[in-house]
């Protein structure tokens, strides 16, 4: 987890899988890449390392975007791989992106049970960090949608796979 920690850089977009069965169902959804069920972006603030994301059920009681330390996030005990993502873009996109994430934070966004994308008061987890992105550079990386039916949805794979976004780490907590 150390090792990991430092490749991060705020903007960074940090994946998870958990090892229950809710994390396990959710990351079917994905298109292409089956790999992670959660998602979040990274921020460095006074040397401590946070993870903003939008997470419900009985893991956040309030259903409010949340902001965990790193650790928490990642936590070995209760995930079975983590990945980090970046997107390669210009810096001033990366700090508008932290300053769109903090307001969304900070005006208490509910998490979005219906999984929603036309309503901006309530987001999943892979919505929240596409909006937070698109926003960031002014509508100018777009992202695919998923479909299942008529129901549309950005999964997280719609994120990793980005064409601006880059593999930095994997790490599967099962082969230790």
């Amino acid at each position: 987890i150390a090792v990991t920690k430092k490749l991060i850089e705020p903007g960074d977009i940090i994946t998870r899988t958990g090892n229950d069965f809710t994390s396990q169902s959710l990351k079917t959804l994905n298109r292409k890449d089956k790999t992670f069920s959660h998602c979040g972006i990274a921020n460095i603030e006074n040397d401590s390392l946070f993870i903003y994301h939008a997470i419900g059920g009985e893991w956040n009681p309030d259903q409010k975007i949340r902001r965990e330390s790193f650790e928490v996030f990642i936590n070995p005990e209760e995930n079975n791989l983590m990945g980090i993502y970046r997107f390669m873009v210009e810096k001033n996109i990366k700090e508008y992106l932290i300053r769109r994430v903090k307001h969304l934070y900070q005006a208490n966004i509910l998490f979005d049970m219906d999984f929603d994308l036309k309503t901006d008061d309530k987001m999943y987890c892979s919505e929240f960090v596409y909006k937070s992105i698109t926003q960031a550079s002014d509508k100018k990386i777009i992202f695919n949608h998923s479909f299942i039916n008529d129901f549309e949805f950005v999964g997280v794979d719609d994120i990793t796979q980005h064409l601006l976004s880059k593999k930095i780490a994997l790490v599967d907590y099962r082969l230790y």
